[in-house]
């Protein structure tokens, strides 16, 4: 018997994104072309045919069903962030301040550029963008790259990053997504975090059994527009 427990297999698609994409568990090979299954003419052909699909049968009522229910109230103070990964390390930063999740591309060094925090320029979408090291600014450790590290750098980003007319790039080693943050999920920064680390980061969010230092948006930028002077 055909499985009919999902929109997609009552339409006879085969939800890939679901399983080895962005939403599963990242093995599809066209990641690293596409960066993200929503750029992949396999989803969009998805969506279309979805969307041609005839609707099944108590479609209407299932939906009825579900709007006259209780609904979620979202906790006062709730806010998004992008999480992603430097090394060891998982950070968040306000989802406002993210303009575009970028493949890796070649970097080019700046002449005379001696500040380890400025890489160089990279080209995203025709305009040439400052690319900082985030690694370097928060005093991270390098830590020494592991089989698994390895298999993972598929997941490797440039995120790029606009506050206020500056805009800038900087390379992360993987991007989880966006995630709603209520304020009792949040925790002071304990004292054991590096001091350059603690310097930007406002708290701490209990995410997956992980500590992920929510870094203060407006000081990151203060500093590295300094470090471009």
């Amino acid at each position: 018997m055909s499985d009919t427990s999902t929109p997609f297999a009552r339409a006879g698609l085969n939800d890939c994104w679901n399983k080895i994409g962005v939403r599963g568990d990242g093995s599809c090979p066209e990641l690293e072309r596409h960066a993200h299954c929503r750029n992949c003419p396999v989803y969009s052909a998805a969506a279309a045919q979805l969307l041609d699909a005839e609707l099944p049968a108590g479609h209407l009522d299932e939906w009825a069903g579900h709007f006259s229910g209780a609904q979620l109230v979202e906790e006062a103070g709730t806010h998004s962030v992008v999480i992603f990964r430097i090394g060891a390390e998982w950070l968040a930063l306000p989802t406002a301040v993210f303009a575009e999740v970028a493949t890796l591309r070649p970097v080019h060094s700046l002449p005379h550029r001696r500040n380890g925090r400025v890489l160089g320029l990279v080209n995203v979408r025709g305009a040439l963008l400052v690319c900082v090291s985030l690694h370097d600014l928060l005093g991270l450790e390098k830590a020494p790259e592991t089989r698994e590290d390895q298999a993972r750098a598929l997941h490797r980003r440039l995120l790029v990053i606009s506050h206020e007319g500056s805009r800038l790039v900087f390379p992360v080693d993987e991007v989880h997504g966006i995630h709603r943050c209520p304020p009792r999920e949040l925790k002071e920064v304990p004292a054991t975090v590096a001091k350059a680390t603690a310097t930007y980061t406002k708290s701490v969010l209990v995410w997956h059994d992980r500590a992920v230092g929510c870094l203060d948006a407006q000081l990151l930028f203060y500093t590295l527009n300094r470090s471009l002077a």
